[in-house]
């Protein structure tokens, strides 16, 4: 992990659709849903709608998602998203280690120096207030290593190759869970992906249990699995790609536009056929179906952007965003191990009337947000940007 002064803030060498996309990403995630499915559960059914609606895309399902009915919910997007971003810049970063010189052999050691990192502490982070270390895999840092290193070899390859292990890593993931056995007493297709008794929690309870641990591991709370991050690998391969056809300056803008809208379209597609026949969309276990739906998602934004940021100039909007998105290591970090140490000091140097009523989750997770942006806008303005 390194720290980098006085580095210039992006420039026209930039995407800067990109750092808009990642800083958004990286916003609302940082400022934890803004306290809005908190204050709409406090109210309960006297929630009126539109906060009902707001608290949905603030949230995530209990296990399947109702796509076909109320939609994708943004709060589960987040993840796909960061995921996505991660492989989107992949490609500016190997171009730059490539063009000073380095050799393959040391940027893939970087690659996989850089995954064991992002490993460490997905788990570190996950081990906060906690008696011992938690050896789980399921912090989305720990996600994004575990496939970075296989990722960076598909770097720089065609886009007919990088399909090709995207449908081969879809389909196998899918046979891996369809063709484990069901437990017994229990009958129909939707049994392999249900919680608790799906291929990928049943190798957690055999994988997490070599690890040191005070009580055997029975099963994820949430869950979720370490092999999430095998169908996530396609994830951030769709970032990637995506990338690579951004670099590519044969290609024009607007055709570029119109393959991304293309690819997105045809994810949405796949991923809603798949979702309402073979294969339920379950964030929580990646399943291929989500892969294609919040895919086909992520990149019409990336479109999105692309279009508003680089193509029309439209930049000034970005700015909040952009002062977290230039350090997403560090909005992250914070806002997993500090949010709860700044909310008491707010709660106690600020009137105590300010945290109360129903309201209250709101007005505290926007206060929590606004210390984290003052540090991360100290940071950016003196050129301050953390690094692994």
């Amino acid at each position: 992990m390194t720290t980098k002064k006085n580095v210039k803030p992006p420039d026209a060498g930039r995407l800067h659709s990109l750092d808009a996309y990642r800083g958004l990403v990286m916003f609302f995630l940082a400022a934890n849903g803004f306290g809005i499915a908190a204050a709409a559960k406090g109210m309960g059914d006297a929630a009126p709608g539109w906060l009902q609606t707001l608290a949905f895309h603030n949230s995530h399902p209990e296990w399947i998602s109702q796509f076909h009915v109320i939609g994708v919910s943004l709060w589960d997007m987040i993840q796909p998203s960061f995921m996505f971003i991660v492989g989107v810049s992949m490609p500016w970063s190997y171009a730059k280690r490539a063009s000073l010189g380095h050799s393959l052999a040391k940027r893939a050691g970087h690659a996989w120096g850089r995954a064991l990192i992002l490993v460490l502490l997905g788990v570190f982070l996950t081990s906060q207030r906690r008696p011992e270390t938690i050896w789980m895999f399921t912090n989305v840092l720990c996600q994004i290593g575990l496939g970075y290193g296989f990722l960076f070899f598909l770097v720089g390859k065609s886009f007919r190759v990088q399909a090709i292990v995207a449908v081969v890593v879809l389909i196998g993931t899918w046979l891996a869970m369809v063709m484990f056995p069901s437990p017994e007493g229990t009958a129909g297709f939707a049994v392999h992906f249900q919680q608790g008794s799906n291929a990928i929690e049943t190798f957690d309870r055999w994988f997490l249990n070599l690890f040191p641990r005070e009580k055997p591991f029975e099963s994820n709370p949430g869950g979720y699995g370490t092999l999430n991050f095998v169908p996530a690998f396609v994830t951030m391969l769709f970032g990637v790609m995506c990338g690579q056809l951004l670099r590519e300056k044969s290609i024009s803008d607007r055709d570029k536009m119109r393959w991304l809208l293309g690819a997105g379209a045809v994810c949405l597609v796949l991923g809603a056929v798949a979702g309402l026949t073979i294969c339920p969309v379950v964030k929580r276990l990646w399943t291929p179906s989500w892969v294609l739906l919040s895919g086909g998602y992520c990149i019409w934004l990336l479109a999105l952007l692309y279009g508003v940021v680089d193509l029309a100039g439209w930049r000034r909007w970005t700015f909040p965003f952009l002062v977290v998105g230039m350090n997403p290591i560090t909005a992250y970090v914070m806002s997993m191990t500090m949010r709860g140490w700044v909310r008491d000091n707010l709660k106690t140097h600020l009137p105590g009337a300010w945290f109360t009523g129903s309201g209250s989750p709101v007005v505290e997770a926007c206060l929590v947000m606004l210390v984290f942006w003052l540090i991360l806008w100290w940071m950016y303005r003196n050129r301050v940007f953390v690094r692994i």
